[in-house]
């Protein structure tokens, strides 16, 4: 099994940024591709971003290309996500999870990020 633990949420301004981190243990969790996922309140969970096993090839969800960097470090079994030039509409809940074949089989618990206006 794979563990993963969020960090960085927390309340910025509009206009702001902020960087999450995804720190794994368990097997080996460069084995797998990466995402970051978030949910918004009354909405369904959606993917934000995915990044290869490697690193060398990363994916965006449209709304957030351009604002949005994954990348990850195997040697410290981190991924993270650099958030800019955030609004509102950012606020949701964040998560990592690591993809096993075709399904995402682990998830961290989540942490909120808030975008005041």
């Amino acid at each position: 099994q794979v563990q993963l633990v969020e960090s960085g949420g927390g309340l910025v301004q509009a206009g702001g940024s902020l960087r999450l981190s995804c720190e794994a243990s368990g097997q080996t969790s460069s084995n797998y591709a990466m995402g970051w996922f978030r949910q918004a309140p009354g909405k369904e969970r959606e993917r934000v971003a995915s990044i290869s096993r490697s690193g060398d090839n990363t994916d965006y969800t449209d709304s957030v290309n351009g604002r949005f960097t994954i990348s990850r470090d195997n040697t410290k079994k981190t991924v993270n996500l650099q958030m800019n030039r955030l609004n509102p509409e950012h606020t949701a809940v964040y998560y990592c999870a690591n993809l096993c074949g075709t399904s995402w089989s682990f998830w961290g618990q989540g942490i909120q990020d808030i975008v005041s206006s």
